[in-house]
């Protein structure tokens, strides 16, 4: 029987219930021989992407090792796509065409993990500055898993047919990578995907359980720059100033009405103001306020109502405390900024059942949603794009760990932490084996 290869080509699709090819379910070799793989040479990868983070934009080293591993195992590779990014193909006979991605960015941070392996990279930005860098996020879980996922593919060619597309990302961490990539062309020069997946690794979620579940995966997010104007004077005679450190203060403040007064309470929405810098001595008013801030929705009608109510409290606040039209605060919205991330429903369900079938139900972190992160892969998967997206989380912190700070000893390091940390055999085997069950049977050959 031919696997119903349309199902789930697009989230209009009508579903029934989760339906697996007789033939593309995992040899229970699967396991072992990923296994092998960390063994003989996946681990000495992982240790060395850690060892040597690159920060967005600036992942020359990191592509090249990923470009040339991709062509060992077979693939047609393409480099310096989007910047840094790398493509890999591999056509294996008629069938769906389906895209898996990393990303393989640092961020600057100092690591002190603690951890044997710990990074003492730097590494001068695109900003023009050296910087400490620190894979704080898990990206080297990512594409080392990639990498893993590439060689099972490669090795089980019997199992599949259509054509896979591997992509290594660049700047996530900055929210531009994906958009580079698709303005690059990813989906013309390249096989346009019928599916697209990825997968984050996740201190939060225990090793050996996967996250997963239909639509919001991750919410959009956009920085935003307010630079206040204002009139310097002295400290002692304020009535001769405008005060742009009082008019800062007073945005914060009416920022936050935006959320609590004008989004309906069961749609969610954030904005905060990460920074607010100005002036340089006691005694002066300065003439100039710069804040930057973060906005974070589930939907682009909240979005925009955020992103305008920002730039109406501003501009307002700026005339209420008598600032001429062309001193009114400035508000900029920043290039690095992505929509929100759904989970295709029908797609969803195949790749759930694939880990059910595989990993057992209890597989499922099933904790809710609680936080408001980003995630560009959205990107390619942008409902103008017509490819269904899923991506999921892989446990990355051992359970012993969890239990200990429940018990009162130190808590287990968030994302973005200098204390990151995660199991990477652990990590990267299951983030291999569920990568490729999934890809087996999205890619199902026939009887």
């Amino acid at each position: 029987m031919k696997h119903l290869l349309a199902l789930a080509a697009t989230s209009a699709l009508i579903w029934t219930a989760p339906v697996l090819a007789q033939n593309s379910s995992p040899s229970p070799d699967l396991a072992r021989a990923i296994a092998a793989d960390y063994d003989k040479q996946l681990k000495a990868l992982f240790l060395d992407f850690h060892k040597n983070p690159e920060l967005s934009y600036k992942e020359t080293r990191t592509a090249g090792i990923i470009a040339q591993k991709w062509r060992d195992a077979g693939f047609t590779v393409t480099e310096k796509v989007g910047g840094t990014g790398v493509v890999g193909v591999m056509k294996n006979g008629e069938g769906p065409t389906l895209m898996l991605r990393a990303d393989m960015d640092g961020l600057p941070l100092v690591e002190d993990s603690g951890l044997d392996y710990m990074s003492t990279a730097k590494q001068v930005s695109i900003d023009g500055e050296e910087k400490p860098v620190m894979h704080a996020c898990g990206h080297d879980v990512h594409i080392t898993s990639l990498i893993g996922t590439a060689n099972q593919m490669a090795a089980r060619k019997d199992q599949w047919a259509g054509t896979l597309v591997l992509i290594a990302q660049p700047a996530e961490e900055r929210i531009g990578g994906a958009k580079l990539m698709m303005d690059d062309g990813l989906y013309t020069r390249f096989p346009k995907p019928d599916y697209a997946m990825a997968f984050h690794v996740s201190a939060d979620t225990p090793t050996g359980q996967l996250a997963l579940d239909e639509g919001i995966k991750s919410s959009s997010s956009d920085s935003v720059d307010i630079i206040v104007h204002g009139v310097g004077a002295h400290g002692a005679s304020p009535h001769r100033g405008k005060d742009p450190i009082v008019m800062g203060a007073e945005i914060i403040m009416a920022l936050q009405t935006i959320v609590s007064r004008e989004i309906a309470p069961l749609k969610p929405g954030v904005i905060t103001v990460g920074s607010f810098h100005s002036g340089f001595k006691h005694n002066i008013i300065s003439d100039k306020a710069t804040m930057q801030l973060t906005v974070r929705s589930d939907d682009e009608e909240t979005r925009a109502k955020l992103l305008e109510g920002i730039k109406r409290i501003a501009t307002n606040v700026g005339r209420m405390n008598g600032l001429p039209e062309d001193k009114l605060p400035e508000v900029l919205v920043s290039h690095e900024s992505t929509p929100a991330n759904y989970n295709d429903a029908a797609l969803t369900k195949r790749v759930k059942a694939v880990f059910a079938k595989r990993f057992g139900e209890d597989v499922f972190d099933n904790k809710p949603r609680e936080g408001m992160g980003a995630e560009d892969f959205a990107y390619f998967v942008e409902p103008n794009t017509d490819v269904p997206g899923v991506y999921f989380s892989v446990g990355g912190t051992p359970q012993a760990d969890f239990d200990r700070a429940k018990a009162g000893g130190p808590p287990v390091p968030s994302h973005h932490s200098p204390f990151f940390k995660i199991a990477p055999r652990e990590s990267v085997t299951l983030g291999t084996e569920a990568m490729t069950a999934a890809a087996l049977e999205l890619l199902a050959a026939d009887e």
